[in-house]
């Protein structure tokens, strides 16, 4: 049994659980979905609302399957996602260190998603228990893309849902971040 795969599994899905009921409940400090939503809508993610929600179960549900190693390429691909619109919309104006809000942090678990992706989760994972468990390096790259082509979908997305009033509020226009001085992730800051 691999122990560091379980205790990657365990503690980078416990993380994102921990992010997701931040911006669906407002647990941990965070938000809840009024204040995820008002972030959403800042970030020209429209219809808030429903980005807001979207962020919120998909890092709270692919962290228990990333945490649980249950469709571990699926759930991986997810949180890539999650992580790609978080760079996209918000850190990379920034520069990389986390320090004054870059990327770095989403970068590291980007790749660590890749990294579970491409070598399973190991012998303690419901993938395994259910015979369902993928590894190699197409699994890694399945989940990378996939990611990375449902963030553009969602950033397309919102941009074309935004009323035409909007006023061009996305971090990478107009000189970075609507949260220039947050160096996490905005949900998580009063």
């Amino acid at each position: 049994m691999s122990v560091a795969k379980l205790a990657a599994r365990a503690l980078i899905g416990g993380l994102f659980i921990g992010h997701g009921t931040q911006k669906l409940k407002g647990w941990f400090g965070g938000p809840g979905m009024e204040g995820t939503q008002a972030m959403m809508q800042s970030l020209d993610m429209h219809p808030p609302r429903r980005n807001a929600l979207a962020a919120g179960v998909t890092e709270t549900a692919g962290g228990a399957m990333l945490a649980a190693g249950l469709a571990t390429p699926l759930a991986s691909a997810a949180l890539i996602g999650v992580m790609t619109t978080a760079i996209r919309k918000v850190h990379l104006p920034n520069g990389p260190w986390a320090a004054n809000g870059g990327w770095e942090y989403n970068a590291v678990l980007i790749a660590a998603c890749a990294v579970l992706a491409e070598q399973g989760p190991g012998a303690a994972s419901l993938d395994r228990l259910l015979g369902t468990e993928r590894t190699g390096v197409a699994w890694g790259l399945a989940a990378l893309a996939l990611g990375v082509a449902a963030s553009a979908a969602t950033v397309e997305a919102g941009r074309r849902a935004a009323p035409a009033t909007s006023g061009g509020t996305d971090a990478t226009e107009g000189g970075g971040s609507p949260y220039p001085d947050t160096a996490g992730d905005p949900v998580t800051e009063d």
